[in-house]
């Protein structure tokens, strides 16, 4: 396979990017979200591009509320096929209004129940549309992060996969991220342990996602940020990160200049046998 077109003419200035090679290369990859489930609250970002390309870039929101003050607070991240995230947000809305006996969203009295129907939705569109885009060799899967709270038990995390089965975090694991993943995740790994205060972790998360756009172009501007304290059982604080954010533009500076720093530091290699 051809390595992929790098155009750094494509991104915005100090920004080298990785373009797609198609629009159906890596459908789970055309966004980046990350999820935590930390000791003191939980944290949730996601960018908002989708298909990112030469002439076609749009912006579309990938975090989902499904809340009922001093009830539930239930978030939901998606990556992947937009018209398959957008039918599965759309039916789990409906089906709320609609009160349905068999169990919504808003009525389901765990999280782990939460996940099991968002990831039977997400079979159901499959199912539904699948076979119709498979003759156009279009990808239909998507993975959705799902975290919150409902009344009566503790924050928890889930990772819902295309086929619709899913993992849940653990103290050990209390992070989960879906889409372009790769160039973010070594500063998670090196800096978030479960007992992470959630503004660092905020922090932590900003600078992941500045590695992820300074190497993809698939992923941009707008983030989207939503912070939740543990037992809140409110709507959680959010932020919107544009590209005239000026925290955001100070990280972005003194993460690669601190970057550069530290590697002028490290000792040369010995070539010596």
């Amino acid at each position: 396979m051809a390595a992929p077109e790098t155009r750094p003419g494509l991104s915005r200035p100090g920004f080298t990017a990785r373009l797609p090679l198609s629009p159906t290369e890596s459908v789970c990859a055309m966004t980046y979200c990350v999820a935590m489930n930390l000791a003191s609250g939980m944290l949730f970002a996601s960018d908002s591009r989708t298909n990112a390309g030469v002439d076609h870039v749009s912006t579309f929101r990938k975090m989902q509320l499904f809340e009922r003050p001093g009830e539930r607070l239930l978030v939901l991240l998606s990556a992947g096929n937009l018209a398959t995230t957008q039918s599965v947000v759309s039916l789990l809305r409906q089906r709320a209004r609609e009160e349905r006996e068999s169990g919504h969203i808003l009525n389901v009295p765990s999280l782990y129940e939460a996940a099991c129907l968002v990831g039977e939705t997400l079979r159901e569109i499959a199912h539904r549309d699948g076979p119709a885009l498979s003759q156009s060799h279009i990808e239909v899967g998507c993975s959705f992060l799902l975290g919150g709270q409902i009344k009566g038990e503790a924050p928890r995390l889930f990772n819902i996969y295309p086929q619709g089965n899913f993992i849940e975090s653990t103290t050990d694991t209390p992070y989960f991220q879906i889409g372009e993943a790769k160039y973010g995740k070594p500063i998670i790994d090196r800096v978030i342990q479960h007992h992470t205060p959630v503004e660092d972790a905020a922090k932590c998360a900003l600078i992941s996602f500045d590695s992820t756009m300074k190497s993809n172009l698939s992923v941009g501007l707008p983030i989207d940020m939503l912070l939740y304290g543990r037992d809140a059982l409110d709507g959680g604080t959010h932020k919107r990160i544009t590209e005239h954010d000026a925290y955001f533009q100070s990280l972005h500076e003194g993460w690669g200049r601190a970057l550069r720093e530290a590697f002028a530091e490290l000792p040369p290699m010995s070539w010596d046998k």
